[in-house]
């Protein structure tokens, strides 16, 4: 089979598409045809090193595909079942194995593709505006990069649970489709500064949220709109990573509430897996969640999906087809 290989930490021109050894189950795996494998940004934190793995290695969290065989002990599912995936690294490949009990039944009426872009991304919008911070009506939500993939899944799940959302989008093109998902304020920062536009609109610090993947570059002024005791999600790294934080700035802001999620730590039993991403397939399957898969290139051009991506060249979720 082929999967693309990163044998050295570094730019998008390491990864090659190049064959590899037919891959086998282990006892309690599964080894899945993969169909669509969903492009994340925490893959290219494992190209370049920031988030480390042994090299040489296949990169891709999550996926879809068809069961081919099970190892030894495998239970709850069966071979020819369609499954997803969001946490089996080597997923940029034809085949891949991993822990069954980390794959998930996608039921019919979901298309394998939107199965391998809702998972990863999906889940992290759901257990941000479900528990990191459970909004309620009323609630005033800052959410950056309202066109990407969790932002635009996150939007829709906030005002779901009737929170006022601000988002902040860099082109018009990307501001339409965060009004379209339900956006009330959408604030276009390579126009203005954002955290000026939020009190303009509201008042000084009127957010009682940020939730922040961009990292770096919008950390410092996302802190200066939060009323005093709300809460900084930092969740991604997509401008870098955020500088070390003194608790005593939290103090000096006004009693902040400051965390950085990861996904792990929400689907941490199958049971919550499943539970997750049955709402979340649920929610596709009626209409309540739209899922935008904005770009779908082959495989082997998983650099030019990485340079998309970290360009901010991308709308919605990237896939990648074998």
């Amino acid at each position: 089979m082929k999967a693309i290989r990163v044998e050295d930490y570094g730019g998008p021109g390491h990864m090659e598409w190049s064959p590899v050894p037919d891959p086998r189950p282990g006892p309690g795996e599964a080894l899945v045809t993969v169909l669509a494998a969903g492009v994340n940004y925490i893959d290219t934190y494992h190209r370049t090193g920031l988030y480390p793995v042994r090299l040489p290695f296949t990169p891709g969290l999550e996926g879809a595909g068809v069961v081919r065989e099970l190892g030894e002990g495998t239970e709850g599912i069966e071979v020819g079942d369609r499954v997803a995936w969001s946490t089996c690294l080597g997923s940029y490949a034809e085949q891949v194995v991993g822990p069954a009990d980390r794959m998930v039944p996608v039921p019919p009426g979901v298309e394998i593709e939107s199965a391998a872009g809702l998972l990863l991304q999906g889940i992290t919008a759901h257990f941000l505006a479900n528990d990191t911070f459970p909004l309620s009506e009323g609630d005033r939500a800052l959410v950056h990069a309202g066109a990407g993939g969790v932002g635009l899944l996150l939007i829709q799940l906030a005002k779901r649970r009737g929170a006022e959302v601000f988002t902040t989008v860099g082109s018009a093109e990307k501001a339409r489709l965060a009004e379209s998902a339900g956006a009330d304020h959408v604030i276009c920062y390579r126009e203005t500064d954002f955290a000026e536009a939020v009190e303009e609109i509201a008042g000084p610090r009127p957010i009682d949220v940020v939730y922040d993947g961009v990292g770096a570059a919008t950390f410092d002024r996302g802190l200066s709109v939060l009323r005093p005791r709300g809460m900084m999600v930092t969740f991604g790294n997509a401008s870098g990573p955020v500088p070390p934080v003194a608790p005593l700035r939290l103090t000096q802001e006004g009693s902040l509430f400051l965390t950085r999620p990861t996904g792990a730590d929400y689907v941490s039993t199958r049971a919550e897996l499943l539970g997750r991403a049955s709402s979340l397939f649920e929610m596709v399957i009626s209409g309540e969640l739209g899922l935008r898969i904005g770009h779908s290139l082959p495989m082997r051009e998983a650099a030019r999906a990485h340079r998309m991506l970290e360009g901010r060249e991308t709308t919605g979720k990237v896939i990648l087809i074998p």
